[in-house]
């Protein structure tokens, strides 16, 4: 065979390994189908969700020069509707939810400063919400105040991980991205049943604006924000971290294949989805329609449809086999443009 056979017979070879990858990635694109659902009422960015009971929860928003609006609003899927909730206790930014047995719970998270110029004052609160009664409740505060975080439900235990806040041994009251401020790999255990908190081990890779999920007994940590708590001094990740609360240990797994921060997402079918998020460098700043799924069991990750519009600050969750992706903002963060998008896209995944 003549070296111009080989050339060719290896081009056609990998032409054919590239189809079959392509063939592959449609059939995993032919398991569920993009829908508009309905709209949501009151279009804001970082919004925060969270299913309960076989429905979605919108909390928190952020109107312009950084003023929470703690929203709460209910979506109940059957009859594609939303009903307006009792607005959050403390109208904060940034929180960390998780839900457990038709329960609410709520963590940290960013105020505005009683006087002086806009800031992101770190908070400690920590709340119960339910949704029958349509009540809050607070609860033992969270030991180390912090925002941006991410919590994750293990065996009747809540998990707070990573976020941001100011250096030990300062005075700051604030992150802000004029003054020093880090993020922070700590894990903090939360006992619903006795209401009482304990330090487990910090995450290796430590971040904010990250998304996490449990599946089967273990947390994910997936993607987020590395240095500071605000995109365009920040460094976006595709670190994917798995801790085992039974034995308070963390190992690296596969790597997400877009890094991006302040993304959303949800598990189905032992199978977590992440969907959208943000970039900045000195030459660009975008959202991500991205939508990719990680399959603990396999370590693996699949390229999924698109998102039908980029965004970032989105809150998303599983309802049934419908995946949930709720306002956000369609451009990254500091653009000066008031741009929040009312779209309530949903991903029903195929049987």
């Amino acid at each position: 065979m003549s070296p111009g056979t080989v050339l060719r017979v290896a081009l056609m070879s990998a032409v054919v390994g590239a189809l079959g990858s392509l063939a592959i990635a449609s059939g995993a694109f032919a398991q569920g189908k993009w829908e508009r659902k309905a709209p949501f009422p009151d279009p804001s960015e970082e919004v925060l969700g969270i299913a309960a009971s076989g429905k979605m929860y919108v909390f928190a928003g952020l109107a312009p020069v950084w003023k929470p609006k703690g929203l709460a609003y209910e979506y109940d899927p059957a009859a594609d509707k939303w009903t307006e909730k009792k607005k959050m206790a403390l109208p904060s930014h940034h929180v960390a939810f998780a839900e457990y047995q038709g329960k609410i719970y709520a963590f940290g998270g960013f105020v505005p400063p009683q006087s002086g110029p806009p800031a992101w004052v770190l908070i400690d609160n920590s709340w119960e919400y339910d949704p029958m009664a349509d009540n809050w409740k607070a609860l033992a505060p969270l030991p180390t105040r912090r925002g941006a975080a991410a919590a994750a439900v293990v065996g009747g235990k809540v998990y707070v991980i990573g976020g941001a806040t100011t250096p030990a041994g300062t005075d700051e009251p604030s992150v802000l991205p004029t003054r020093p401020h880090l993020a922070v790999g700590a894990v903090e255990e939360y006992d619903i049943a006795t209401n009482t908190w304990r330090a487990r081990r910090p995450m290796p890779t430590a971040r904010n604006h990250l998304l996490v999920a449990a599946v089967n007994g273990k947390i994910y940590a997936i993607g987020g924000r590395l240095g500071a708590a605000f995109i365009g001094l920040a460094s976006d990740t595709d670190v994917v971290e798995e801790y085992d609360p039974a034995i308070d240990l963390w190992q690296i797994k596969a790597r997400m294949p877009t890094a991006r921060s302040a993304l959303a997402g949800g598990v189905h079918g032992g199978r977590i989805y992440v969907a959208g998020g943000e970039m900045q460098d000195t030459q660009k700043s975008a959202t991500f329609r991205a939508f990719e799924g990680y399959d603990p069991a396999t370590n693996s990750w699949t390229v999924m449809p698109g998102m039908p519009v980029s965004r970032h600050g989105m809150a998303g969750g599983v309802t049934g086999d419908a995946l949930h992706l709720v306002s956000g903002d369609v451009q990254s963060a500091g653009s000066g443009l008031e741009v929040s998008a009312n779209y309530h896209d949903v991903f029903t995944f195929g049987k």
